[in-house]
């Protein structure tokens, strides 16, 4: 049951599809005090949701910040992320769970028993907000009526779904060809190669560096040829530049975000000083939409949006204030106050809130400052992309996600996590962060396998692949300056070539399990509890997820371990893939038990009375034969598999021949 709430002139956001009608509010399930709403938490109670965000699973602990921004570094003390999921859910697992969906474009604070540890606190920054309120009788009953009241999930292309390489730093097309040829020398299968910022004429959207990529359709084709598809980058920041073509639209026709005095707001990102198009304005986004089209005419089928939080490097006004205040610094005797005052100064050039405040956009008819509709930049460049394909390529499906988002966004596009770091905990966070994405509609996601900053370690590529072999994106990718980990350059090539082998040889699970999510509006990445819940030990289980009904699997997530201790909440079977092949291990009874998962093994855990399909493999997603397959069960009864199958192309989702049953 859903029960809508509006509370002073709430900015409407699109995130909700489904008409509810409003209902006066009276404190029941939480208590109303001026713009924040209380509940008290019982020991036993979980928190769930808010997408994209730091910690665990379960939210208690902790103050997190509904705010899109731009943090690479994030850390257990960093409050936002990249996106702005405002969606949590309460419960035992057993009792009624209720959640809540604050749907409002600004800031946003969820306190869940960090000032109070025995009170969850939602405070809004603004009193124009609507509330909705559901309740149900477990997670999956809350999850459902809210996945429907927001809107089916994006699906993307099923080549999207193969193993994709990327690093910021292709700089020519031979690199990019030398990329492909490494993979294909070794037998590695590959779908995707992407580009990074490298690509353009000096970081303007939507041209080619013709110096380094001349040849840039021939090189589509080229690839295309070999099964792999090449997907750019596309920022959310227009360079400011006489001359170009995209700019001078987008001035004369009044598109750019303005500043308090009526004029184009000026900020830096990548290519020194850009404006930004006004996404939220009805015309200019569908004119920067139409920009996409440049490219798909040159081949292009998939791409992805960056810097959408907006990330702003820094701004002319802020620069000036810092300069002129450290000319100050220049003479002065700095002590222990003053160095870290000059110190912290530097670091409030770039994300600036006064900036944020500073610029304004044109939003179904009425005028807005940034930061009271900051949340909604990335969700609205991304829907402009998916809006521009409906209209020039309306029976394909385009690869699209996204690096900011807004709860809405997910019918247009997936998201990728962020530039995370080549740390074993975002491994962790990776694994955490899955089902609470799903809970907000984001099924097609997955962290940048190896992590994106700092140095990497062949172990975490290789233990982080074992993981991402089962996320719908499965993508490797670095910064510039970091270690090269195109997984070609370690010295246990075999294992890489084995694990990612995998990823082929489960595609018909992966991608039935995520079609029938987004179809039917579930998880396809559950926490234990969500089928176990009367289990009070499944819901302090993290580091396990349930994909699907019929399968769990429990990474290694720390350097130098073997294996690990694995929970079971019933009898499980484990399969193991390693060296292309399927052995089937023992049965585990329900409890704790160590489980050795040597490195280059990719472990999965069957239930009891459950069928797993797998297929031979291949060297990218259009050589896996998905009707060819080889299933997997144990015990005396055997449910039947619903297996969802389609050409992975069209978006014919709803005909009943895609789905059949699979029995032994």
């Amino acid at each position: 049951m859903v029960k809508k709430y509006s509370f002073g002139n709430p900015i409407e956001t699109d995130a909700v599809v489904k008409d509810i009608a409003e209902t006066e509010w009276k404190d029941g399930v939480f208590r109303k005090v001026g713009n924040s709403f209380h509940y008290t938490l019982r020991p036993d109670e979980i928190i769930y949701g808010l997408g994209e965000n730091v910690r665990g699973m379960n939210k208690r602990g902790w103050r997190y910040v509904s705010e899109c921004a731009d943090n690479p570094n994030h850390c257990e003390h960093t409050s936002s992320l990249y996106g702005a999921h405002n969606f949590i859910m309460i419960g035992d697992g057993v009792q009624k769970t209720c959640g809540l969906f604050v749907d409002t474009p600004g800031r946003v604070t969820f306190d869940a028993g960090y000032t109070d540890i025995d009170e969850l606190c939602i405070t809004m920054e603004d009193g124009d907000y609507k509330l909705y309120l559901i309740e149900g009788a477990s997670y999956p009953d809350v999850v459902k009526e809210f996945r429907e009241l927001i809107g089916r999930s994006y699906i993307a292309p099923r080549w999207a779904f193969g193993y994709g390489q990327s690093r910021w730093s292709y700089n020519t097309a031979d690199e990019v060809r030398e990329v492909a040829a490494e993979y294909k020398k070794r037998n590695i299968p590959i779908d995707s190669i992407y580009l990074d910022i490298d690509y353009m004429e000096r970081y303007k959207d939507f041209t080619i560096n013709r110096d380094t990529f001349a040849d840039f359709e021939d090189l589509v084709e080229e690839m295309k040829e070999q099964n792999i598809h090449l997907v750019p980058i596309i920022d959310g920041g227009v360079k400011k530049e006489d001359g170009y073509d995209v700019y001078e639209e987008g001035k004369e026709k009044g598109y750019f975000c303005k500043d308090e005095d009526g004029e184009d707001f000026v900020i830096g990102v990548w290519p020194g000083k850009c404006c930004f198009p006004d996404m939220l304005n009805d015309e200019a986004r569908e004119w920067f939409g139409n920009k996409y089209r440049i490219l798909i005419d040159k081949g292009i089928d998939g791409f992805w949006n960056d810097m959408n939080e907006p990330a702003i490097f820094y701004s002319e006004k802020r620069l000036k204030k810092v300069f002129d205040k450290m000319e100050e610094y220049k003479t002065a005797n700095l002590d222990v106050n003053t160095f870290f005052e000059m110190t912290n100064l530097i670091g409030t050039i770039s994300n600036n809130p006064e900036d944020y405040a500073s610029f304004y956009h044109n939003y179904k008819g009425k005028r807005y400052r940034h930061d009271k509709v900051h949340n909604l930049f990335g969700y609205y460049m991304t829907r402009s992309a998916a809006e521009a394909f409906e209209r020039y390529v309306p029976e394909k499906r385009i690869l699209l996600f996204s690096r900011a988002s807004y709860i809405g966004m997910h019918r247009s596009g997936g998201i990728w996590q962020g530039d995370n770091m080549a740390w074993w905990s975002h491994l962790k966070m990776n694994v955490k962060m899955m089902p609470s994405l799903n809970m907000c509609g984001f099924l097609y996601t997955g962290a940048d396998v190896g992590g994106f900053g700092a140095d990497t370690t062949e172990d975490l590529v290789l233990r982080w692949l074992e993981f991402a072999v089962f996320t719908p994106l499965l993508r490797n990718h670095s910064a510039r300056g970091t270690r090269r980990q195109e997984v070609y350059r370690f010295s246990h090539v075999q294992d890489f070539t084995d694990v990612i082998g995998v990823r082929y040889q489960i595609l018909p699970y992966i991608y039935s399990e995520y079609m029938k999510a987004a179809l039917r509006n579930t998880m396809m990445f559950s926490p234990l509890s969500f089928i176990y819940g009367e289990d009070a030990l499944a819901g302090q289980v993290e580091d396990q997820l349930l994909i699907g009904e019929n399968i769990m699997i429990a990474p290694v997530c720390e350097q130098n371990a073997s294996g690990r201790v694995v929970y079971f909440p019933q009898r499980m079977k484990q399969l193991i893939f390693r060296k292309g092949t399927v052995v089937e291990g023992i049965v585990y009874e329900k409890g704790f038990a160590y489980v050795d998962m040597p490195m280059g093994s990719v472990n999965i855990f069957l239930r009891e009375g459950y069928l797993f399909p797998v297929a031979k493999g291949g060297k990218c997603v259009e050589d896996v034969d998905f009707e060819d397959l080889t299933l997997y069960s144990f015990g005396e009864e055997i449910k039947p598999y619903e297996y969802y199958l389609d050409d992975g192309e069209t978006k014919d989702f709803d005909i009943e021949s895609h789905v059949r049953m699979l029995s032994c």
